[in-house]
């Protein structure tokens, strides 16, 4: 696409607001790790913007938390003022997602008028409102599930949902972003490149989603040891319920061990696919991606290991070491996905006559 100067400005706001969207998702991660997530008991997307401004209404707030079974059977010890702790973090988190939807919603209007949009930009950016839109609606079905008299937490598996489908949004806002920034002749076609790299993406799709279910069962500390897990390679707890489904979902140490053997596994994948692509070099943005997954590969599994080895200094209300590895660990896990998301977009299947000679020319030459 013509790089003119309504390009770039467009482009500069779809990438401020990924950098919104990640910062929104380790806001999550922190509401997560506080303990925080169901302290606000309903859900306003309007009025709810705004925190107590009374005493008389924080007693009344901190009245409703006091329903729940986490209150009762976890935090019974609360002080208000311990509330106004675990309250301030998912109210700036949900502040937080209502900043993002005005940085969208104010710009788009301005360019729609001005004219700024192409043709084709605008249901892209539909999309991504919509998207970003059922983003919350899912986060608001995460937090109903521990409002009840039974659930300490939310449920992991509506965790799971929450994270991948911010995942799934940041994605889709990248690759647009790339459409308006990265030239045609920057794209590759490597139809075996490509293969190689939508498998790698496909595992840690799934490995995310294990990542969260680790988090959501708040499975890090059954394990705390490496390289082997409480003194065996191959746990004996692995299928203990008799139901292997659910020893898949439900069972922490089965969810464990799938995790951190599926962190060997990509390591080995994102390697050996780093390792068949190193000489292809005439790309910038394809360099770039291709470098950044294998480093981010590393330092994703190094900050995982590290994450379960200091997890027995878990302190409830407090935010200590395991908690920061634990925000750099996914932190470093939304990277990398992104990382390969853009390898995916640089990378072709197939070309037309001009660009497959064009690609050829600058094979050879590289040879």
């Amino acid at each position: 696409m013509l790089q003119d100067k309504s390009t770039r400005i467009i482009a500069n706001w779809i990438f401020i607001g990924v950098s919104m969207l990640i910062i929104q998702v380790l806001l999550g991660g922190i509401t997560r790790l506080t303990g925080s997530g169901l302290s606000i008991t309903e859900w306003k997307p309007i009025m709810g913007a705004m925190p107590p401004m009374n005493e008389q209404a924080w007693q009344q707030t901190f009245e409703r938390y006091q329903q729940i079974a986490q209150y009762k059977y976890l935090n019974q010890h609360f002080t208000v003022s311990d509330f106004k702790f675990i309250f301030f973090w998912e109210w700036f988190h949900r502040l937080w997602a209502r900043l993002i939807g005005v940085v969208f919603l104010i710009p788009f209007i301005y360019f729609l008028v001005k004219g700024y949009f192409k043709k084709g930009m605008v249901a892209p950016l539909v999309i991504l409102f919509v998207l970003g839109a059922l983003q919350g609606a899912v986060g608001w079905i995460m937090v109903q599930s521990g409002l009840n008299d039974n659930d300490l937490y939310v449920s992991h598996l509506r965790l799971a949902a929450h994270f991948m489908s911010a995942m799934v949004l940041i994605s889709y806002a990248v690759v647009f972003g790339l459409t308006l920034i990265v030239p045609s002749k920057d794209r590759l076609v490597q139809p075996g490149l490509k293969k190689g790299a939508i498998a790698i993406t496909c595992l840690l799709f799934i490995q995310l989603v294990y990542g969260a279910f680790m988090a959501g069962l708040k499975a890090a500390n059954v394990a705390p040891t490496w390289p082997d897990i409480n003194g065996q390679m191959l746990p004996d707890a692995l299928l203990t319920s008799g139901s292997f489904f659910y020893d898949m979902v439900h069972n922490k140490i089965s969810v464990h061990f799938i995790h951190r053997t599926l962190a060997y596994i990509l390591t080995v994948a994102v390697f050996s696919w780093w390792w068949k692509s190193r000489k292809i070099t005439y790309s910038p943005a394809f360099n770039i991606a291709k470098n950044l997954a294998i480093i981010l590969v590393l330092l994703q599994v190094s900050l995982g290991i590290l994450s379960v080895i200091t997890s027995p200094g878990i302190t409830p209300g407090k935010f200590g070491l395991f908690e920061w590895m634990a925000q750099l660990h996914q932190l470093m896990g939304m990277l990398l996905l992104l990382s390969l998301v853009a390898v995916l977009y640089v990378t072709k299947s197939k070309s037309g006559r001009v660009e497959r000679f064009r690609t050829l020319e600058k094979t050879s030459a590289v040879l």
